[in-house]
């Protein structure tokens, strides 16, 4: 059941990109005969190679071993109700919007950033795109040496990987909304 499961989930992701077994190969550095045997449902691939094959598409590992019910297409989220995914000493706590979708692209979460609190002096690198918007408070934004300070209603996107850093210059908590692309792993 999981050998086919998997199987069929490989073949029509490739065929998705547009990839013949053998770019798959390539890009994923499991050989060609590996991944015709995974596609027939031949065998069990070993968690090393459905990590390798996930990362050539740009997926998570769950894509391939979670069963269809436990991935989403929709994920309605009404207010309050968000899936709590990330805290840090009671100062900043991440709330998804889309935990549960089925291999997103993108993520969503609110941010509850607590007074005096900050991402830290370095500034965080990575591949994709971001998006903020102050929902309440104030942030105070360094992207690549450059300041922005976004009031409630304010908004900002960005290449990620521009050094960037954030800190909270209201008194109180400042609420924030994030779309970032590719997803991001929180836990």
């Amino acid at each position: 059941m999981i050998k086919k499961l998997i199987g069929k989930k490989l073949k029509s992701t490739r065929l998705r990109n547009d990839m013949t077994i053998q770019e798959l190969a390539e890009s994923s550095g499991v050989s060609s005969n590996m991944i015709s045997r995974i596609e027939r449902g031949l065998t069990t691939p070993s968690v090393e190679i459905i990590v390798k094959l996930a990362n050539a598409f740009g997926m998570s590992i769950n894509y391939f071993v979670e069963e269809a019910e436990k991935g989403s297409t929709i994920v309605h989220t009404r207010k309050g109700q968000g899936e709590p995914i990330f805290f840090f000493e009671d100062k900043h706590q991440i709330i998804s919007l889309t935990q549960g979708l089925r291999d997103p692209n993108f993520t969503v979460f609110t941010d509850t950033i607590e007074k005096d609190c900050n991402s830290g002096e370095g500034g965080m690198v990575h591949t994709g795109e971001e998006f903020a918007m102050v929902l309440d408070g104030c942030l105070e934004f360094i992207i690549d040496g450059e300041h922005f300070e976004l009031e409630k209603g304010d908004s900002i996107v960005f290449k990620a990987s521009f050094p960037h850093r954030w800190r909270n210059l209201h008194n109180g908590p400042t609420q924030v909304l994030w779309v970032v692309s590719p997803a991001p792993n929180l836990g």
